[in-house]
C-alpha cells in the first residue's frame, strides 16, 4: 500500500492582540511623466475649438489684407502719386488729399456708394490738368479706354435747351461704363470738366447715380467733378491767410480744413449733389509756381527751359501782391499761349 500523504503542519493560532499594518510600498515615476494629468491641466474640447476658431479667423484676416493690397496694386497708385507730384505745381495739399481718398476707396472692390471727388478753385490752378492726368493713368492701368469717361460740359452739351437729351445720353454712357467695369471687376473713372456749366438736369442725374438705392454695380465708380464754383472763396481765403502773421502755408491742416468746410457749405447751397462730395480745394499759384509752369511748357515745346527766360515770361502776367508774396491772378492759364508766341 502507498503511504498516506503528509500535510505540512498548520501554524499555531495567533494569540489575540493588536493588528500589525504592513508598510506600503511607494512606486516612484519620473518627474517628466505622470500616469494621470491633474484636472487643472486638462484641456477641454471647448478650448481646442476656440483655438481652432482663432486660427481660422486670423488666417481669414491675413488673406483679406493680402487681397486689399492686391486690389490697390492693380491701379499703381504709387506711380500716379509720383506723376501728380511731378506735373502739378503748387498744389501739394490737393495732391495728398486726392491720393488719400483714392487709396482708401480702391483698397476694396465692394462699396456702398461711389466716390465723388470735387476739385474746386480759381481758373488756371491745375484742376483740368489733374483731370487729364487721372484719365490717362486709369486708361493705362485698366488697359481699356472704354472704362474711362471724360465729359466736357461745353463740348458734349453746348445748348441749354437740349438738357433733357444730354441727361439721357449721359445716363446711357455711364450705365455702359459701370456695367462693363462690373463684368471685368474693375473700378471705372468718370471725369466731368467745367461742372459749373452743367445744366441742372445733368446735376440731378449725377445726384441720382450716387444714391445707394441704385443697382450695386453703380456703387463701384469714381466720379471727378472739376469746377470753378467757389473760386472767389478760395482766392479770398488764400489772400487773407497770406496777410496773417505768421501766415499759414498751404500744408496747414487747420487752414485747409476750414477752407474745405467753407467750400462745402457754399456748394451744398448750389445743388444737393455736393452734399456727398469729397471737396478738394486748389489754391492760388505763387510766382515761382508760374515760373515752373513756363519751364515745363518750354521743355515740352522743344525750347531750352532757361530759368531767366521763364522768369521774364512770368513777369508779364498779373499778380495779387500781399505781405511780400505774389499770387498769379490767372494761374498758369496763359502759359501755353505765351510760349506759343516764342
Amino acid at each position: 500500500m502507498d503511504p498516506e500523504p503528509t500535510h505540512p503542519p498548520r501554524p499555531a493560532p495567533r494569540a489575540p492582540g493588536p493588528y500589525v499594518i504592513a508598510p506600503v510600498r511607494v512606486v516612484l515615476y519620473p518627474e517628466a511623466s505622470r500616469r494621470c494629468r491633474p484636472r487643472a491641466e486638462r484641456q477641454s474640447r471647448a478650448q481646442r475649438c476656440l483655438l481652432l476658431l482663432v486660427a481660422i479667423v486670423g488666417f481669414q484676416v491675413l488673406n483679406a489684407i493680402e487681397n486689399l493690397d492686391d486690389n490697390a496694386q492693380r491701379y499703381d497708385l504709387d506711380g500716379l502719386e509720383k506723376a501728380l507730384q511731378r506735373a502739378v505745381f503748387g498744389q501739394p495739399a490737393a495732391v495728398s488729399r486726392i491720393m488719400a481718398l483714392l487709396r482708401d476707396y480702391l483698397a476694396t472692390h465692394v462699396h456702398s456708394r461711389p466716390l465723388l471727388l470735387a476739385l474746386h478753385g480759381p481758373s488756371g490752378v491745375g484742376k483740368s490738368h489733374v483731370g487729364r492726368l487721372l484719365a490717362r493713368h486709369f486708361r493705362a492701368v485698366l488697359e481699356d479706354g472704354a472704362l474711362v469717361l471724360q465729359y466736357h460740359a461745353q463740348h458734349h452739351c453746348p445748348e441749354p435747351h437740349a438738357a433733357q437729351g444730354c441727361r439721357a445720353e449721359l445716363a446711357r454712357r455711364v450705365a455702359e461704363v459701370v456695367a462693363q467695369a462690373e463684368a471685368e471687376e474693375k473700378t471705372p473713372l468718370v471725369v466731368l470738366d467745367e461742372a459749373e456749366r452743367l445744366p441742372p438736369a445733368l446735376l440731378d442725374e449725377l445726384h441720382g447715380l450716387l444714391q445707394p438705392q441704385r443697382a450695386h454695380h453703380f456703387h463701384n465708380a469714381i466720379y471727378v467733378l472739376l469746377s470753378g464754383v467757389g473760386g472767389a472763396e478760395v482766392t479770398r481765403f488764400v489772400l487773407q491767410n497770406a496777410s496773417r502773421a505768421p501766415a499759414p502755408g498751404p500744408d496747414d491742416t487747420a487752414a485747409e480744413e476750414e477752407l474745405r468746410a467753407r467750400l462745402h457749405a457754399l456748394l451744398v447751397r448750389e445743388h444737393p449733389l455736393w452734399s456727398s462730395a469729397a471737396v478738394v480745394p486748389f489754391l492760388l499759384l505763387d510766382k515761382r509756381d508760374v515760373v515752373s509752369c513756363f519751364r515745363d511748357e518750354m521743355a515740352g515745346e522743344g525750347f531750352f527751359p532757361e530759368q531767366a527766360r521763364a522768369e521774364r515770361l512770368a513777369d508779364q502776367l498779373s499778380y495779387y501782391q500781399v505781405s511780400g508774396r505774389e499770387f498769379a491772378v490767372t494761374g498758369c492759364k496763359q502759359v501755353v499761349a505765351t510760349v506759343n508766341l516764342l
